[in-house]
């Protein structure tokens, strides 16, 4: 079974989820390079995609301007797929996000997808000072996806409202989530599901089993198609990857505290840094977090694949160090591109 397990691996399409994570001592624009630089890497290394998400008011994630980053990425790389995971649809105007993304659609074709989700990405102060009626947005948020659609398709011309540059694009669009209730928009609507298993792993399953049985064939999709995220953390050996991956815990205890500083450093013992609580609280968040050297994560990976039955998988990989953190992803790039039939 391990065997047939990593020859699956072998086939599948493996992805990247970047936030231009801010490290103590760097400024956004430091951030900003590492992402280009990490993109122009992983596309020598057969990555698929290349995609950024949307957060707001947090001193260790620089990816607030989104649909911007994605250009910069974009022009930086060659095949690479570029695009959101996600942009959180209830924070702008469908026409406006049509606009950018048929922009970018217009100077970068066949390579830039639209993910979308609908959480507000950061607190809930900064989500009124983006839109005061954002509440009003998430509750319209099935017809406003619906409405991007149209906006990106070629009928839309004979429409009084039309989005140029995006008309014609056809911008691909997946749906993000964290619950049932987007399993059940992504069938509804035909469309390509993203889960958010690398920090809200509770309904994975449940998840993925509601959306591929309400799947509902679309233009843009025939079959149900999963894309799960995980965070990885790879090194030459275990002991190096735990270490590492001791900066992952603590960015995800600033979660848990409030507290969003620039990622710091790995330390030697995280019981010098957090309670029993937050622990308790980090690991049950970073259930499917795979750290280790290629072989552990390998058999992690294979593992999970089978459960989930994913058609393609992206990562997340918060690393201190740049150069780690392009090894991680070299190391990833190995394990899933190995053929050991």
């Amino acid at each position: 079974m391990q065997e047939t397990m990593q020859n699956e691996l072998s086939d599948m399409n493996y992805s990247v989820l970047d936030l231009a994570v801010i490290t103590e001592g760097q400024t956004p624009a430091d951030a900003i390079q590492n992402s280009r630089d990490l993109a122009r890497h992983v596309e020598e290394w057969g990555y698929t995609r290349f995609w950024m998400a949307e957060h707001h008011n947090m001193e260790n994630i620089a990816s607030s301007a989104t649909s911007v980053l994605i250009g910069h990425v974009a022009e930086a790389t060659s095949m690479l797929r570029v695009g959101s995971g996600g942009v959180m649809l209830p924070n702008h105007s469908p026409l406006i996000i049509a606009e950018q993304f048929g922009t970018l659609a217009s100077i970068y074709p066949g390579r830039i997808d639209l993910g979308l989700g609908r959480a507000p990405g950061t607190d809930q102060v900064t989500a009124q000072a983006i839109r005061p009626d954002r509440m009003q947005q998430v509750r319209q948020f099935p017809q406003n996806v619906k409405q991007l659609q149209q906006y990106f398709s070629g009928d839309n011309r004979s429409s009084n409202v039309r989005a140029i540059p995006g008309e014609g694009t056809e911008v691909p669009i997946w749906i993000l989530g964290s619950s049932t209730d987007s399993a059940h928009l992504a069938a509804a609507l035909g469309l390509p599901y993203v889960f958010a298993s690398h920090f809200s792993p509770g309904q994975l399953m449940a998840a993925l089993k509601v959306y591929r049985e309400k799947f509902q064939p679309s233009d843009q999709l025939s079959e149900p198609f999963v894309m799960p995220c995980v965070n990885v953390v790879a090194a030459d050996t275990d002991q190096q990857a735990e270490y590492l991956a001791t900066s992952l815990k603590q960015m995800f205890m600033g979660v848990v505290t409030g507290e969003r500083k620039p990622m710091p450093p790995p330390v030697d013992d995280m019981s010098t840094v957090w309670n029993t609580r937050q622990k308790m609280a980090v690991e049950q968040m970073l259930k499917y977090t795979f750290i280790g050297s290629g072989e552990t994560i390998k058999g992690k990976v294979a593992k999970f694949v089978e459960q989930t039955a994913a058609d393609e998988l992206m990562i997340a990989t918060y690393i201190f160090d740049h150069k780690q953190r392009l090894k991680s992803h070299r190391i990833f790039a190995e394990i899933m591109r190995e053929d050991n039939s």
